[in-house]
């Protein structure tokens, strides 16, 4: 965390900065995906998808996130 009460995470490999008490749910939002089209992995666990809501992302996490996309 910094004085600015940032955390510093690592997404699919790139560096970002989300506000601390963002929970996971809430950091697929700010990256404008759906929660409810993607698996999400921290730190080489999978996120049950009925839990995003309520894990929080720490500093220093990294996450691994792939959504899922429709078509025919």
């Amino acid at each position: 965390m910094t004085l600015d009460g940032s955390l510093s995470i690592r997404v699919n490999g790139e560096h970002r900065r989300v506000p601390e008490g963002t929970t996971v749910a809430e950091m697929v939002n700010l990256l404008g995906l759906d929660p409810l089209r993607v698996a999400v992995e921290r730190n080489l666990e999978i996120v049950p998808r009925s839990t995003l809501g309520e894990v929080c992302v720490e500093d220093g996490d990294d996450y691994e996130i792939v959504h899922f996309v429709g078509g025919g």
